[in-house]
């Protein structure tokens, strides 16, 4: 028997638009900003906090992205309620990309985790150079081919590009701190896996989790093996962390950064789990024969990537690669020409 197929039970139908608001709950206001990718936008939190505002996670740095804070501003802020505080869930550009812009302005403080602070502001320093090396030994490990190989030439530095630099001093949030905003007590949960130490906000009285890219509705969020960790098992991590969101309300109303607000947190992280198992069931056959990282990602993503989703797409493959070598199920060894295959026992 076919299993059910799991459907987001959406709070809404429509997201605001640029520079637009709209309260999911008292207090917290959903706003919704321009990306330049294939997925095109990102949700942000504007939550009322007694004599000021704070913000959740910013926008990716661009000139489009600040006009629509300006619009923002001109409807929310005034000289008795001015912004207090920048929090950012993780260090991902769309996410911490105008955190830095948006202190400098207002000078109010960064809150964000330590590890995810540290990635950002060294991410952000980096012109490429430094990480060039990693990256070419990464993907021709991976099986790259050279047109790939070229693509990912022009990776290290990209960050730098597209967030502005990260604040050089920030106040560290953690697992299980309680954050009073507005005089509720909203408590951090940190997630992993999609990254190091991932910030989600829960609100109890309000029964609101901005879950940030930890969980999404629709889409698996990305969970990948980058070059600056290449030997990283962060699937593992992620399918651990996720259990921590188990224990929240049934009702609970989830503020994802992407797609639509929904209810249905735990049918979705069953969803995502049993994703997973059958990502792990394809990649362990696949490893039948012995294979490369590019060989494996052509399994499991059969349709067309374009070169943004291609290295999102490499570093899942290797991640599921990596969780099998963790269990033991699989083996992997470096060939004579630099790549390495992955074979199951």
């Amino acid at each position: 028997m076919d299993k059910p197929v799991y459907a987001p039970d959406y709070a809404y139908d429509a997201a605001p638009r640029p520079g637009g608001a709209v309260e999911v709950a008292a207090g917290v206001h959903w706003l919704r900003m321009p990306l330049p990718f294939k997925l095109d936008h990102i949700n942000l939190w504007l939550l009322d906090d007694g004599d000021g505002w704070t913000i959740v996670d910013t926008g990716i740095a661009g000139d489009e992205v600040k006009a629509a804070w300006e619009r923002v501003f001109e409807t929310f802020l005034s000289a008795a309620k001015r912004l207090k505080r920048v929090i950012v869930t993780h260090f991902h550009p769309d996410h911490l990309g105008l955190a830095g812009w948006l202190v400098d302005r207002f000078e109010v403080p960064l809150w964000m985790p330590r590890e995810e602070w540290a990635w950002g502001r060294m991410l952000s320093l980096d012109g490429g150079s430094t990480m060039r090396t990693a990256f070419d030994r990464f993907y021709r490990a991976a099986g790259f081919d050279a047109a790939m190989m070229e693509a990912a030439a022009k990776r290290p530095g990209r960050y730098a590009r597209i967030v502005s630099t990260v604040p050089g001093a920030f106040r560290r949030i953690a697992d299980g701190d309680v954050i009073d905003i507005g005089g509720r007590e909203w408590r951090v949960i940190v997630g992993a896996g999609h990254s190091p130490q991932h910030a989600c906000l829960h609100c109890p009285d309000l029964r609101v989790l901005i879950s940030g890219d930890q969980v999404l509705p629709k889409i698996s969020p990305n969970v990948s093996v980058w070059p600056q960790e290449p030997d990283a098992e962060p699937l593992s991590l992620y399918l651990s962390s996720l259990e921590k969101f188990r224990r929240l309300a049934p009702d609970t109303l989830v503020l994802p950064s992407h797609n639509l607000p929904f209810r249905g947190l735990e049918g979705r992280l069953d969803d995502l789990a049993s994703h997973h198992a059958e990502r792990l069931a394809e990649t362990l056959s696949v490893c039948a024969n012995s294979v490369t990282g590019v060989e494996v990602l052509r399994e499991l993503f059969k349709r067309r990537l374009d070169t943004h989703q291609l290295f999102f797409a490499a570093g899942e493959a290797l991640a599921h690669l990596h969780h099998l070598m963790g269990q033991g199920k699989i083996r992997r060894r470096m060939g004579d020409d630099g790549v390495y295959l992955f074979e199951s026992h």
